[in-house]
């Protein structure tokens, strides 16, 4: 709880409050597995989170006859009351009341008896499970406000750039309102003003710039961990402390929307800064390693697993790569690392597809991220398959790094004293988020009864025949004057759409990785009678499509998806874009049995049987398809849970190692 965070001395650049990393012992494990049980049974229901609605009332009516001045002297002094007792039940219940009422004066906005027992549930360090569409913006002021009043430095985190401009832009009039200051750290913030946005009582970033920020703080302090009394004292001896270049004030409440896409989805990802450079000699190795992976045939050579993306020698290739003779003086020269080389040059050439996995912008390849749809200038792939598929694109082949500081988002949260999260798509990972994080998951109802329509899924035999019927399908759409959203899997898929469109004379507008600068005007213009707006994932987390008046009449967004993400969340969070707060709307998926997810001989039996059964009815070969698809999505999620699992022993085995050093990063 919250509580603990009241002990805490202030927060400030020489007290860095954060957890430390605890190895949990067999008793432990056992203890979180059974009450992990226990939690998974009863979060179907609001824990209880109603109970404080009635005291939030009841405080809410004498507020309207406040001053805006004497509005924030009354936060301010619920504020020293929550510092001296606690986050009492009826403390918070008059900040919640008062935060209620900014939000009001401010947007216009009254929270919602569901947004009210979401940002209790935020503040008991839950995971809110809220059906998109909510306002989980709005309630995330709840649980920031009554933290920051009591003065605990608070972080509020999502996945990228625009959501976190746009919700502290949105947000910021209510902090404001409450005497709070509001910052707000993206990309382009330089690394020299971020010092003043996270000295603000209320902080949104993306959870990149924020463990960037952590690692260099780290390397700032040398590793030098709790040492505080080291770090008052150099104010005594030199002019230029290091606590006077630390950037964040330690980690002490965190707030994650889209909280599966950070906590779960991201999680393996390891954020890495790197230092002094490796010579460029190796670029010349790296030319003959590709000139030799070109040579290699397919089937013949090698064999390509488009499932668990792993390249096998055969025998033949073997034997060729015996008889390769690489350039002297290289670091791969060595039987096993030339071997290793030659498979990420294969891999470079046939798993990683342009305008899929990546683009080529300005002469430079950027990795687009599998979850979000969204470019990531900042980050590259390890040991040369960076340079590697910049070689195969013919862009200047950047020089490699060596790692100087690294964590991975997993490690990175649990150091959070307080950490809680909300999102519309928590329910599959439920009991990951326990056993990892110690967070459990609460469902909140919807404030208005969901009117969200799913039709059935339609599985063509190819894409051909599918194309055709989405074509016939939008136009049946756009003549009734219904927006329709057309999700697509990657960048090349949204452009490949576009051009059928473009085809058939209908007006469109594109929203992938290459253009996400124009987001926000693309967004503002989807929920218009009769537009048509093809998008890849990045239209799938916190975008709110807004409807024209009148359209709701018509039925509201259609959303079409094109084709199924391997993690079905993904799937779902794209057609919540429709049937937000109250309003209808439909969604249905228009599939090809030989899109991506089913490539390489994926869906087990029934992906094989929907393959020979094809000729022989729809009906029977459609079905066999749609339970490969489900198949296929279920051991990708398990197997990316196997994953993460054994990243999670992995920083413990770390720490048993390095802990003598304390140098774990």
């Amino acid at each position: 709880m919250l509580h603990t965070l009241l002990n805490q001395p202030p927060a400030t650049h020489d007290f860095r409050p954060e957890k430390q990393d605890v190895i949990p012992g067999t008793v432990e494990k056992i203890l979180k597995g059974f009450t992990g049980g226990v939690e998974r049974a009863v979060s179907s229901n609001f824990a209880g989170l109603d109970k404080i609605l009635p005291r939030i009332k009841a405080c809410c009516g004498p507020l309207t006859k406040l001053h805006d001045v004497e509005l924030q002297a009354e936060a301010a002094r619920l504020g020293l009351e929550l510092r001296r007792q606690g986050f009492r039940d009826d403390l918070v219940a008059q900040v919640f009341a008062i935060v209620r009422e900014a939000a009001d004066r401010t947007l216009g906005k009254r929270h919602f008896d569901v947004q009210l027992m979401g940002g209790w549930a935020l503040l008991k360090g839950m995971i809110a499970e809220m059906e998109t569409g909510e306002g989980k913006t709005l309630t995330a002021t709840l649980a920031a406000a009554t933290a920051a009043l009591a003065g605990v430095p608070v972080h509020v985190l999502t996945v990228n750039d625009y959501l976190t401009r746009r919700d502290a832009d949105e947000m910021g009039p209510v902090y404001r309102a409450l005497g709070l200051s509001v910052g707000c750290v993206v990309h382009d913030v330089p690394v020299t003003e971020r010092r003043n946005e996270y000295l603000c009582d209320i902080t949104y970033c993306t959870n990149k710039e924020i463990v960037f920020d952590y690692l260099r703080d780290r390397l700032t302090l040398n590793d030098m961990g709790g040492a505080a009394l080291r770090l008052r004292t150099e104010s005594l001896y030199t002019k230029e402390p290091r606590h006077g270049r630390l950037l964040l004030r330690g980690l002490s409440y965190a707030i994650t929307d889209e909280a599966d896409s950070l906590l779960i989805d991201e999680s393996r990802t390891p954020l890495i800064i790197s230092g002094s450079v490796v010579g460029r000699e190796e670029v010349a190795f790296m030319r003959a390693v590709m000139d030799f992976a070109e040579s290699l045939e397919a089937d013949r050579d090698f064999i390509i697993d488009t499932g668990s993306r792993h390249v096998g020698m055969t025998k033949s290739g073997e034997k060729k790569i015996t008889e390769l003779v690489l350039p002297p003086d290289t670091q791969w020269t060595g039987t096993i690392r030339k071997n290793e080389m030659i498979r990420r040059a294969v891999s470079a050439l046939h798993l990683f597809e342009r305008d899929k996995d990546y683009l080529v912008r300005d002469g430079k390849v950027q990795i687009i991220d599998a979850f979000t749809g969204r470019v990531m200038p900042d980050r590259s792939w390890e040991q040369g398959l960076q340079q590697l598929i910049e070689l195969k694109e013919a862009c200047e082949v950047t020089q490699q790094q060596e790692t100087v500081a690294r964590i991975s988002y997993q490690k990175f949260f649990r150091r959070y004293l307080h950490l809680a999260g909300m999102t519309g798509t928590a329910k599959e990972v439920r009991g990951e988020l326990w056993t990892v994080y110690g967070l459990p998951t609460v469902r909140i109802h919807t404030h208005r009864q969901l009117r969200r329509w799913k039709q059935p899924d339609r599985i063509f035999p190819g894409r051909d025949e599918r194309d055709a019927y989405l074509l016939e399908r939008i136009r049946e759409l756009h003549a009734g004057g219904r927006p329709v959203l057309i999700g697509t899997g990657s960048v090349a898929a949204s452009e490949q759409t576009s051009l059928l469109l473009v085809s058939a004379g209908l007006g469109h507008k594109v929203l992938n990785a290459k253009n996400d600068a124009e987001e926000a005007e693309i967004v503002a213009l989807a929920g218009r009678r009769g537009a048509i707006t093809i998008a890849t994932n990045m239209a799938g987390r916190g975008t709110d499509i807004k409807l024209d008046p009148g359209i709701a009449e018509l039925g509201g967004l259609h959303v079409i998806l094109t084709e199924l993400h391997e993690a079905a969340r993904i799937d779902r969070q794209l057609a919540g874009r429709c049937a937000r707060q109250g309003d209808p709307g439909s969604h249905e998926a228009l599939l090809a049995l030989d899109d991506s997810i089913l490539a390489g001989g994926r869906g087990g039996i029934a992906g094989v049987l929907a393959r020979r059964l094809m000729p022989k009815g729809f009906f029977v070969w459609s079905m066999a398809a749609k339970y490969a698809i489900v198949h296929v999505q279920k051991e990708t999620e398990r197997f990316h849970g196997k994953m993460r699992r054994e990243l999670f022993k992995q920083d413990v085995l770390r720490k048993n190692l390095l802990s003598f050093s304390q140098r774990e990063e």
